[in-house]
């Protein structure tokens, strides 16, 4: 008998893959999705991938009514929370947006969680925690946290301090992922990051560009305190963070503290790398021109991850240019 894991959000970019990594454990995924940022096509594409129906309820993760429905009709093992808005420059201009889907929202789920006595709790944190390291771009799980510098790296942290207040008062056990970057798509090529509207995020926003849906890209910014003037950050690809969920269901710690881990690769790429690495994989050319910088944006910030590399025994397996390359198959199967 499969335990099941019920996936908030779990017909997004990071839960849908999950959902393939967790079904190949073992797992029974369960999928819960407002399809405010996603489309019920992935579904049918999940399934698939994974030859199998996968149970989906549509519904906000904020009805505490409709969470109870899904307790009641499923024994549930675990919950891996991805439902929430990311973002960061979207949060600037909504703050208010941001914190009643993303705080209002795990606020309902550890409620219900509670009042249903499930033990299991995957949180979907993020590197934005850290807000701009001041010793070393390479931060650890236990580096000093600066002040987020955007309303939605703001809803992280906060949901961070929920879940381990709420571990001191309850009997279940959660783990805390902080993502860094995650790019790329499933090697199939038939599920993968799906925007609604313009990408806020590098990679869609250049793989449309180069698919000839957008005129140019845009890189935000040439005069950072970098090698070549351009952002780093840590890429990793969707299906290494997917597998990164199914380690956490092994390894969870005792109940009242919550474990904390960063999932990165552990080197950073700059924008202009991340272009080269694309142009170089597919052949294909990135048109860009330079703006202004964004407000929210960090200088650069990469993972060091070997407190996950030993206690899950989790490491990436693709490199930045399987990451392009998958993005890029992916665009191309695009209508």
């Amino acid at each position: 008998m499969r335990k099941k894991i019920l996936l908030t959000g779990g017909l997004g970019y990071i839960g849908s893959h999950t959902a393939v990594e967790l079904y190949l454990a073992g797992y029974q995924p369960i999928l819960l999705d407002n399809l405010s940022n996603s489309r019920i096509s992935v579904l049918v594409q999940l399934e698939k991938v994974v030859n199998a129906p996968i149970p989906f309820y549509e519904g906000d993760v904020r009805d505490g009514e409709f969470l109870q429905r899904i307790f009641s009709e499923n024994e549930i093992h675990g919950v891996i929370h991805f439902a929430a808005l990311k973002a960061v420059g979207e949060s600037v201009q909504q703050p208010l947006k941001y914190f009643d889907v993303n705080v209002g929202g795990l606020t309902q789920l550890l409620k219900s969680v509670n009042e249903n006595r499930v033990k299991t709790l995957v949180f979907s944190s993020s590197c934005t925690v850290y807000g701009q390291p001041t010793d070393s771009w390479a931060v650890t799980e236990t580096t000093p946290l600066q002040e987020p510098l955007s309303p939605y790296g703001r809803t992280k942290r906060m949901n961070e301090e929920m879940i381990r207040d709420v571990c001191k008062t309850s009997d279940f056990s959660a783990v805390i992922l902080r993502y860094f970057n995650p790019v790329g798509a499933h090697p199939s090529g038939l599920i993968g990051e799906l925007p609604l509207g313009v990408p806020a995020n590098l990679v869609p926003f250049l793989t449309q560009t180069v698919a000839g849906i957008r005129p140019k890209l845009t890189v935000f910014g040439n005069d950072y305190p970098t090698p070549d003037g351009t952002c780093i950050r840590d890429y990793i690809h969707v299906v290494d963070l997917a597998k990164a969920h199914v380690g956490a269901l092994n390894v969870l710690p005792a109940p009242h503290s919550p474990e904390i881990y960063n999932v990165g690769t552990g080197h950073g790429s700059s924008v202009l790398e991340v272009i080269a690495a694309f142009e170089n994989v597919t052949g294909e050319k990135v048109s860009y021109a330079w703006g202004e910088k964004r407000e929210g944006d960090v200088t650069a910030v990469f993972a060091n991850s070997s407190k996950i590399k030993e206690q899950m025994g989790w490491s990436p397996d693709f490199s930045l240019e399987d990451m392009m390359l998958h993005a890029w198959q992916w665009q191309k199967n695009q209508p």
